[in-house]
């Protein structure tokens, strides 16, 4: 990680070094790269957008960076809160479930997909705390209303399943569930996805605000240029696999330098 330093010396938390992820077909010896030759550092209280049309390899890349797809090739490194530098494809499967409960979070496109839809949004909450080995039901429950209370949501419904809530409550609810452990690393696949402009604006403010006051660490996976915009520090371009052009988020849209990029901003100004 030391090749990442910055010119203040600060090292970043996760790196990923060409990294490449192949979907071979069935019977076949050849397959499909929806990855190629991947590579990004992430510092501390850092947002980094990922963008790129549908099929770019931006979910790939997430995914990948998360522990749930092996790379065909290259690695991912993450520097915990202790120092220790794990290698997150290398190390075992308990030892990336720890990581994924204590200082990572992933929030889903679909909400449904990251919360237990027949059990309470309280239960929701607490369940991550549970993992971590508490056990007490009074502070169970208070953390859970702490958590709905700074998304927003009504902790009087604290004991409301998920499929009672709408689409932008239960991504709330998604975000509180994975805030409530404190990780310094957030993943986020389209949190936004699907959801009405006004509701989406709302819950873009919400994360925002928790990412500057946790002092988080967080990459986004985004079809929006404007909610790249809005977030990130910096930002990946991504096209066919491949990470196009990468750079500060402003100097990205307002100075694009790769032709693919030109057409993204040109398309969102045409709109």
């Amino acid at each position: 990680m030391n090749d990442w330093l910055t010119d203040d010396g600060t090292l970043p938390i996760l790196v990923a070094q060409d990294l490449g992820h192949r979907f071979d077909r069935p019977g076949s010896t050849d397959g499909h790269w929806a990855l190629r030759d991947a590579s990004l550092a992430l510092y501390p209280g850092e947002v980094l957008a990922i963008v790129g049309e549908s099929g770019s390899g931006k979910s790939t890349l997430l995914r990948t960076l998360a522990g749930r797809l092996t790379p065909t090739q290259g690695r991912v490194l993450y520097r915990e809160r202790s120092g220790r530098v794990v290698d997150v494809h290398a190390c075992a499967e308990r030892e990336r479930r720890v990581l994924a409960r204590t200082e990572w979070g992933f929030v889903e496109q679909h909400a449904h997909e990251g919360l237990r839809m027949a059990v309470s949004a309280g239960a929701n909450i607490g369940e991550r705390l549970m993992g971590r080995g508490e056990r007490h039901y009074g502070r169970l429950r208070d953390a859970a209303q702490r958590w709905m209370a700074r998304v927003e949501l009504d902790t009087a419904r604290i004991d409301d399943v998920p499929r009672a809530f709408s689409g932008g409550m239960r991504q709330r609810l998604q975000i509180a569930r994975n805030l409530v452990t404190c990780p310094r690393l957030v993943l986020m696949d389209e949190p936004t996805s699907g959801l009405d402009v006004s509701v989406q604006a709302r819950l873009l403010d919400l994360i925002r605000l928790l990412v500057g006051r946790l002092h988080l660490s967080a990459i986004v996976v985004t079809h929006d240029l404007g909610v790249a915009r809005l977030l990130a520090h910096r930002t990946l371009v991504m096209r066919q696999g491949r990470i196009v052009e990468h750079g500060l988020t402003d100097r990205v849209f307002d100075d694009p330098q790769h032709p693919y990029t030109q057409l993204l901003v040109a398309s969102v100004v045409n709109a």
